[in-house]
């Protein structure tokens, strides 16, 4: 479990989670990035834009 740091809801991230891994926060619905699982870290997601072949 982790707070959101958008709106500071709690997250719970799964046993089976991984760094790295995009889960999204059940309150505000904004896209986490997984930093760290000891203990639980999370940090608003990088967009990715299309670049689109370039």
């Amino acid at each position: 479990m982790s707070n959101c740091p958008e709106c500071d809801a709690q997250v719970s991230i799964t046993a089976d989670a991984r760094v790295g891994e995009i889960v999204t926060c059940p309150d505000c619905q904004t896209e986490l990035e997984i930093l760290g699982l000891d203990p639980a870290e999370l940090a608003l997601a990088p967009e990715v834009d299309e670049d689109w072949g370039e």
